[in-house]
């Protein structure tokens, strides 16, 4: 039967053996062409007829479109090492994919608004059923939380569409600024496991970093307190008082990255994105409880910390460390990633930190990143395992 199994396996188009394949490629090609397109619109280009215009598209589409492929991709992937059952392959994660496709597409066809709705909410629906299927199955109360902030990410999804549908502008922001500060929830929540493990692998360090449950349920019910607050509207508003949670979240992510801190970390390509990534998380949270207290002019510079630095940088960390080993392949990445890494992260600083003026100059950093990802990523995600396993 065990045979049979893999001889099954093997028999699938490699792409489609597990979710990080599809979904980290097709992913990256999006935030390249999506940032690209909405560049091109800032200045000067003339937009696309889609529901809402083109600030509604990329308002919804970065943490929707972008950063939900690669969540969904990477979270197909751990769940089968998580539960001990096989991940989602072949024609099931095929149709997946095609409803992931097909909801992007949808915004530039001619057809009804409904449509578009439902292919945006088909396939958030579709993931989380997928992984509280497995989840539930295999009794992985531990993992329950990453339901719960999927689900209210789905929330915030149909929060934004509903805001799409009446014309409201307020709705859209609040659901999609939630739906941004849920994707920092992620990250804060896989990073905790994946940095400091990476971490202790990288540098072959023996002991273990301790761990301290009592650090990442604050970090989880604080971000999903700051979350409800821009879900609700209360966010967009500046007040002294609402600098607390965020204050809060900073000292945590902070203390978090003086823990795992060690100085064998900045001559490794694959730990250092990690932890500069990371550390856009407290950029974010720092720049918000600035905001609050009247510091800061905008809020934007915290949001484009958080969605360039912070989602993009761990993305783009992440897709390059999980590719390696879910592959088969040695923990090198290509020496051209080191500068793919330091040019997001420069791009991330020229959004928050320079004028308008420079956008274009991010947008290059931006772009130069997932392309060098994708060229020399994309062979390693479209071939079969070098180590001969099916996965």
């Amino acid at each position: 039967m065990q045979l049979l199994d893999r001889k099954q396996a093997l028999s699938i188009p490699p792409v489609w053996r597990l979710g990080f394949r599809p979904f980290f490629l097709a992913g990256a090609l999006f935030a390249l062409l999506a940032v690209a397109l909405w560049a091109a619109v800032l200045h000067g280009a003339p937009g696309l007829a889609v529901p809402g215009g083109m600030l509604a598209w990329h308002r919804h589409e970065m943490p929707f479109g972008f950063g939900l492929a690669i969540i969904a991709g990477f979270l197909l992937t751990a769940v089968q090492n998580w539960t001990g059952r096989p991940g989602l392959s072949g024609w099931p994660l095929i149709s997946l994919f095609g409803v992931w496709l097909a909801a992007r597409l949808a915004w530039f066809v001619p057809a009804s608004l409904a449509v578009l709705i439902a292919l945006q909410l088909a396939f958030i629906g579709l993931f989380i059923a997928q992984m509280a299927r497995q989840l539930i199955a295999a009794r992985q109360r531990n993992n329950y939380p990453i339901l719960l902030v999927l689900s209210l990410l789905a929330l915030c999804q149909a929060l934004t569409l509903t805001g799409l549908a009446l014309g409201d502008d307020n709705l859209q922001r609040r659901g999609a600024l939630a739906a941004l500060w849920l994707v920092a929830v992620l990250l804060s929540l896989i990073g905790g496991r994946v940095i400091p493990f990476f971490t202790q692998r990288g540098l072959g360090r023996v002991e273990a970093f301790a761990t301290h449950p009592w650090l990442d349920r604050l970090l989880l019910a604080c971000g999903v307190l700051v979350a409800a607050l821009f879900a609700s509207g209360h966010n967009l508003q500046g007040h002294p008082w609402l600098a607390a949670p965020f204050i809060l979240l900073s000292v945590l992510h902070g203390l978090r990255l003086w823990r795992w801190h060690l100085r064998g970390i900045w001559g490794v390509p694959l730990l250092w994105s990690l932890h500069l990534g990371y550390a856009w998380l407290l950029v974010a949270s720092l720049s918000m409880a600035a905001w609050h207290l009247g510091w800061l002019t905008h809020p934007s510079l915290a949001s484009h910390a958080l969605a360039v630095g912070a989602m993009g940088g761990l993305i783009l960390a992440m897709m390059a460390r999980v590719s390696l080993g879910h592959t088969g392949r040695a923990l090198q990445p290509p020496k051209a990633m080191a500068w793919a890494f330091g040019l997001l992260n420069l791009g991330a600083l020229i959004r928050v930190a320079a004028g308008s003026g420079w956008l274009w100059l991010a947008v290059v950093c931006w772009g130069a990143a997932f392309v060098l990802f994708a060229w020399y990523y994309a062979p390693m995600l479209c071939q079969a395992r070098v180590d001969g396993h099916p996965g």
